[in-house]
């Protein structure tokens, strides 16, 4: 009865929706009027104005699952399961984080402070739990990771190596000099 693209439309932005909800239900509230009302009616729309901006950032950064291959992020450790390669990478290891297009496909580029890397498409399978781990590290800028994913982004990058834009999001302080 829902045309699929709008039903798609509407699954990926739930999050969004439930918190103009929540939003809609303390200004509700707050409009029966009343010195308990009105407070508590201020206090639901404000948390849910809050989880509207939080669900607005998580669904930018959701890309799609167009790339093959799997993210888990169980833990504190982030696996990246591909066809071809994968690995696994601990989150309190992260030195740096870099936004990387490669052969016209975009991935993120983690690196352990033991030198190794993962290299994990940005639209693949389960890639959206990786905003909540980002959002962890210390320092991280959200709005510099969410303005680095939008179309074009990574063309500003800081570098240019073999034919591939690089932009580095996020370093850890402290961490020395990190070399590519």
């Amino acid at each position: 009865m829902i045309r699929p693209e709008l039903r798609a439309a509407l699954w990926r932005g739930r999050e969004v929706i439930a918190a103009g909800a929540v939003v809609a239900l303390g200004l509700w509230v707050a409009g029966q009027g009343g010195y308990v009302l009105v407070p508590f009616g201020g206090v639901v729309a404000a948390f849910g104005a809050g989880l509207g901006v939080q669900a607005w950032r998580r669904m930018r950064f959701a890309q799609g699952g167009d790339s093959p291959g799997l993210v888990e992020v169980d833990e504190g450790q982030i696996s990246y399961m591909g066809p071809t390669l994968g690995g696994f990478v601990a989150v309190p290891d992260l030195v740096e984080l870099r936004l990387v297009a490669l052969r016209g496909r975009r991935l993120w580029r983690l690196k352990q402070a033991d030198g190794q890397v993962l290299l994990v498409p940005v639209d693949a399978a389960g890639a959206d739990q990786l905003f909540d781990v980002f959002a962890t590290l210390p320092g991280m800028d959200m709005a510099a990771l969410l303005a680095a994913l939008a179309p074009g982004g990574v063309a500003t990058g800081t570098g240019l190596a073999m034919g591939e834009a690089v932009q580095v999001i996020w370093r850890r302080a402290g961490a020395g000099l990190a070399t590519r």
